[in-house]
């Protein structure tokens, strides 16, 4: 007799009112094709008119718009969200705000975020802020990267849990540099959930 299978788990994904959603469908792409028992349960995003959200159409992803105008109340809406999927994770997908430490104690999830640049604690210079790529092109750097992240109430200081290092060093302009790296990313990003979900 055939054991039962196992439940398949849930992502939240949080994306912004601005992002094009490249880090969304990759991920959506790696979780069909490699049929790992994880899924996107639901999409918050922070724009109606998100470019993000025909993305999730397209894709059969459901996804519901909360406005981060204000955080307390952002974050509110997201808790009863949360309450009501029961996913296992939360994953930020170009989302720059900062959840407070009170969310984060209160989901009691993992919460995963990908920063596209070498970290300090991994070893890299780093960059923080928004404009990372370029600050990593004035600043001479050679090499950029992106770090899989957990968060937590410091922006980009969670533990960390990859990296993939690369050379720019022909790079001749900050747009090149993103496009490198976003690339990165979209190889990085759903392998590192996977591999974390499935080890707890």
């Amino acid at each position: 007799m055939a054991g039962t299978p196992p439940q398949t788990r849930r992502l939240v994904v949080l994306t912004s009112g601005h992002s094009r959603g490249s880090n969304l469908a990759a991920i959506a792409a790696y979780l069909s094709h490699n049929q790992v028992g994880i899924e996107i349960g639901l999409v918050v995003v922070t724009r109606r008119q998100a470019p993000v959200v025909e993305l999730c159409q397209n894709l059969g992803l459901p996804s519901i718009f909360i406005s981060c105008k204000n955080m307390l109340e952002y974050e509110a809406a997201l808790k009863r969200q949360i309450r009501a999927l029961r996913p296992d994770a939360i994953v930020l997908a170009g989302f720059m705000r900062l959840l407070s430490a009170e969310f984060l104690n209160s989901v009691q999830i993992p919460v995963f975020n990908i920063h596209p640049a070498l970290l300090p604690q991994y070893g890299g210079k780093g960059m923080f802020g928004m404009n990372v790529h370029t600050a990593v092109f004035e600043a001479g750097e050679k090499t950029s990267g992106a770090t899989i992240h957990l968060v937590n109430s410091e922006y980009d200081r969670g533990q960390i849990l990859a990296q993939k290092e690369i050379d720019i060093s022909d790079c001749r302009n900050p747009q090149e540099i993103a496009a490198r790296v976003l690339k990165i990313e979209h190889v990085l990003y759903a392998p590192t959930i996977v591999k974390y979900l499935h080890e707890r």
